[in-house]
């Protein structure tokens, strides 16, 4: 029998990591398949915090799927082959698990698709192994629920879908936390930035987009202090500058998003800061501008963006 890689999107976050763990658990006790999750990239703080409070090794990282010996791959929380391993094209995607916009996807066989527009794709893991009638041990249903929390800011996105808070207070009965305690440190661990480099922080959670032929970079960070992260503009205006140049993005979109606050601060270079300023509807000054009551890159940055690319 092959073997299946289960992995998240490049720079994994929270959801990315989870939903692959728990995905390759259900592979393996509901369907019977030798699944191993792995990552791509290494966890970030919130999501160190979660495996260590969990008792979970956190996943291998791999860079190449035929280098570890498989022709099959899971595909979580993604789909674009942009944000994928680096030879996805030389492998079979067997299935895709996720919760974004498919765009740039094409394989050569038919597969498993199970696509739904909720908080996250370890929502989605959690009502499959519902279906199949597997009971989750503490520590796949604590990932699952922090990957919730981090796509969802605890309840509080637009993203969040409205079967999402009945997911939350199951596995959070499963996994014997409070979930609004836990809920609130699992995000706080997050936001410990002070500690990185520019470059690190542009790249703690970032996704390439490919809008009308060009290669947009959009970054989010989070914090509880704007000012905080705005105090380091040059350096980070300069960490950005080098990506533009190193990596071809045609531009760069950071959001500085309040946790406590739920809004968000704009910082963007690049070529196109027309697109970026009608997509919000707002004047950048010196190169950033505040964004109010913006959270969710995937539902209140992308798709503006993307409509004011294809304008």
């Amino acid at each position: 029998m092959s073997k299946f890689l289960v992995f998240g999107h490049q720079n994994p976050d929270t959801d990315a990591i989870a939903s692959s763990y728990g995905w390759a658990y259900l592979e393996r006790t509901a369907f019977g398949r030798d699944a191993e999750a792995v990552a791509l990239g290494t966890p970030n703080e919130e999501t160190a915090f979660a495996l260590n409070y969990f008792g979970v090794e956190a996943p291998r990282v791999v860079e190449s799927a035929k280098a570890e010996g498989v022709s099959q791959v899971i595909l979580t929380d993604h789909n674009e082959f942009q944000q994928s391993i680096s030879d996805i094209r030389d492998v079979e995607v067997a299935a895709v698990i996720d919760h974004h916009r498919v765009a740039n996807f094409e394989t050569a066989n038919p597969l498993y698709m199970r696509l739904e527009p909720v908080g996250s794709a370890s929502s989605i893991v959690y009502r499959a192994a519902k279906e199949n009638s597997v009971e989750l041990p503490k520590e796949v249903a604590g990932l699952l629920l922090s990957g919730l929390i981090s796509d969802t800011l605890l309840l509080k996105s637009p993203t969040t879908h409205e079967s999402d808070p009945q997911v939350a207070k199951e596995l959070a009965e499963i996994a014997g936390v409070n979930l609004e305690e836990y809920g609130l440190e699992l995000l706080k661990a997050g936001t410990n930035l002070a500690s990185k480099s520019a470059a690190e922080l542009i790249d703690i959670d970032a996704k390439t987009f490919e809008l009308n032929g060009n290669n947009v970079r959009v970054a989010q960070v989070n914090t509880v202090d704007i000012n905080d992260v705005l105090n380091r503009q040059e350096e980070i205006e300069a960490a950005i500058s080098e990506a533009i140049v190193s990596e071809g993005y045609s531009d760069f979109v950071l959001m500085i998003t309040d946790i406590l606050n739920s809004n968000s601060e704009i910082l963007a270079l690049g070529s196109n800061m027309d697109k970026v300023e009608a997509a919000f509807n707002f004047k950048l000054d010196s190169n950033h501008a505040f964004l109010a009551g913006a959270v969710s890159r995937k539902k209140q940055v992308v798709p503006q963006l993307t409509e004011s690319f294809n304008a």
